[in-house]
C-alpha cells in the first residue's frame, strides 16, 4: 500500500540494503567482495550451484518500466523533494523530542489498525498461511499488546509481519502495473496500486475511528511519527544515487514485484 510520501524513503530503504542497481550488479566483485585467490581451489560445488539457482527462481526478473509521464513524474517528483525538505522533515525533526519508545509504540499501534488489510490481501490471493500469520498478530497484538501498543506476536510467537496490500492481490491474478505515475505527497505508485488504494482506504478501520478531518489529521501525524524514525534513507539516496528519480522510480518497481511474487 503506497503509503503517503513514506514510499519513498521506505522502499528505498529496501532497495538499497537488498537489491542493488544493475550496473553495481554487474560490476561486484564475487565471493562477497572478496578479491579471487589464484590458489584457491577452482572446484565448483554441485550443491552451491543448486542452492544459488533456487535461490535466483525466487528472485523477480528485472523489469521494464513504463514511464511515458517522466516529464510530469519529474516536476511532481521535484515538488515532494521541497515538500519534504521544507516541511515535512523540520516537523519530524522536532517531534523527535518525543522519546523513541512512544514513538515506536504509536507507529506499533498505527500498524495494527492496518491489519485487516494485510488479512484480506491474503485471503484474495488465497494464502491461508498469510492469513493465518496475520490474524494470529491482530489478535495477539491487540490484546497482549494493549491495543497493538507492544508487538508480542513477533517478539514471543514469532510471527513477524508481512507486508500485504489490495494492490498485490491484483498483481497476484495478472493485473499488469501499467504506467508508473508519482502522486503529489503520496509518492511512487502505478495505475494498479494507485486502484489497490482505493480498495486499502476502503478496508481501512481507522475511517471508523476517526472521520473527516480528524482522520486526516491521524493519517498526517502517522506520516510525521514514521518520518522521525527514520534515519535519513532518502538524504543518503539523494547523496549516492546518480539520478535519485530513477533510483527511486526502480527501487519501487522491482520491491513492488517482489512482494507479489513472495
Amino acid at each position: 500500500m503506497p503509503l503517503p510520501l513514506l514510499w519513498c524513503l521506505l522502499l528505498c530503504l529496501v532497495m538499497a540494503t537488498n537489491v542493488p542497481p544493475v550496473e553495481a550488479q554487474s560490476a561486484a566483485p564475487t565471493h562477497n567482495g572478496a578479491a579471487k585467490d589464484p590458489f584457491a581451489d577452482d572446484t565448483v560445488d554441485e550443491s552451491d550451484l543448486a542452492e544459488n539457482s533456487a535461490e535466483s527462481s525466487n528472485q523477480p526478473p528485472l523489469l521494464e518500466v513504463s514511464d511515458p509521464l517522466e516529464r510530469y513524474n519529474r516536476g511532481i517528483f521535484w515538488l515532494n523533494d521541497k515538500f519534504y525538505f521544507y516541511l515535512l522533515k523540520p516537523v519530524a525533526k522536532t517531534y523527535r523530542y518525543v522519546p523513541e519508545g512512544v514513538r515506536v509504540s504509536i507507529s506499533n499501534v498505527f500498524s495494527n489498525l492496518t491489519s485487516p488489510i494485510r488479512l484480506v490481501s491474503s485471503l484474495l490471493q488465497g494464502d491461508i498461511n498469510k492469513a493465518g500469520n496475520e490474524l494470529g498478530r491482530f489478535m495477539i497484538n491487540t490484546t497482549v499488546g494493549i491495543g497493538g501498543l507492544f508487538d508480542p506476536a513477533r517478539q514471543y510467537a514469532g510471527l513477524r509481519k508481512r507486508e500485504e496490500d489490495i494492490g498485490q492481490a491484483l498483481g497476484r491474478y495478472g493485473l499488469k502495473p501499467g504506467i508508473y505515475i508519482v502522486w503529489p505527497i503520496i509518492g511512487p505508485s502505478n495505475l494498479r496500486d494507485s486502484f489497490g488504494s482505493a480498495g486499502d482506504a476502503f478496508l481501512d478501520p481507522s475511517r471508523l475511528i476517526w472521520r473527516g478531518e480528524s482522520y486526516w489529521a491521524a493519517r498526517s501525524f502517522n506520516v510525521v511519527n514514521t518520518v522521525s524514525l527514520d534515519k535519513e534513507t532518502y538524504e543518503n539516496i539523494k547523496r549516492s544515487a546518480f539520478d535519485p528519480y530513477l533510483f527511486i522510480r526502480d527501487a519501487y518497481i522491482q520491491s513492488r514485484a517482489q512482494l507479489i511474487a513472495e
